[in-house]
């Protein structure tokens, strides 16, 4: 088999095109089937260039859905992420944050697997501040879930695309790997980890009163 520089100038002399000379060549380059979704893959979530975050975020129009655990890093990485979140959601956009529970059990078993000094429940009340100056808009949501499955999985949806980040054992999100998904067919990789999102979403407590002593939503 030529090298692919090789087969496209074969392919230019002979004026025909490279998959007729080599077939399984380009089978080989052409995604087919589940794996066509995936966009990219990255072995840790922080490998992703914070390009590919701001294009989904200013691109969704219809639904962003935050399902990290804390979502504590988006406000790092994007300084400028509530003005946008508001102006989206004045759109017409669904905004909506799927947050742990800060004084839940489930908080408390994953501070201590990370033991970190910035714990889980403080990187969960950082996002509640920063929730709680977005006011004025009945579109930006949050709920608390209290799933050991949310811990292990966030999924963060713009429209029909996603970026999926499966926790690894003891790692923090941004060491764990990460994969970035578009929508071409039914219950696909995409669906399967919508569905997942929904469920966590649908059985989720609106975040109330518990939280406004934190700081957080009125």
């Amino acid at each position: 088999m030529p090298r692919p520089r090789t087969r496209v100038t074969v392919a230019e002399v002979l004026g025909v095109e490279e998959h007729v000379l080599w077939p399984a060549a380009a089978r080989a380059v052409v995604k087919t089937g589940a794996d066509r979704e995936v966009v990219a893959v990255y072995p840790y979530r922080s490998a992703c260039p914070s390009s590919v975050w701001r294009s989904l975020i200013t691109d969704a129009g219809e639904q962003l859905t935050f399902a990290g655990y804390t979502n504590y890093f988006l406000w790092l990485d994007h300084p400028n992420l509530a003005a946008v979140l508001r102006k989206k959601a004045r759109s017409g956009a669904t905004v909506r944050f799927l947050l742990g529970d800060p004084d839940s059990e489930v908080t408390r078993r994953r501070e201590t697997v990370e033991a970190t000094a910035l714990t889980v429940s403080t990187r969960i009340r950082i996002t509640l501040e920063h929730l709680a100056r977005i006011d004025g808009t009945e579109r930006i949501e949050a709920r608390f879930s209290d799933a050991e499955s949310h811990v292990a999985l966030s999924v963060f949806r713009f429209d029909d695309q996603m970026l999926v980040t499966p926790h690894l054992a003891k790692l923090v999100g941004h060491d764990s790997p990460m994969l970035h998904l578009r929508r071409l067919q039914d219950d696909g990789m995409f669906d399967r980890f919508a569905a997942h999102a929904e469920e966590l979403w649908r059985d989720g407590r609106p975040v109330g009163p518990s939280a406004e002593s934190a700081g957080a939503l009125p």
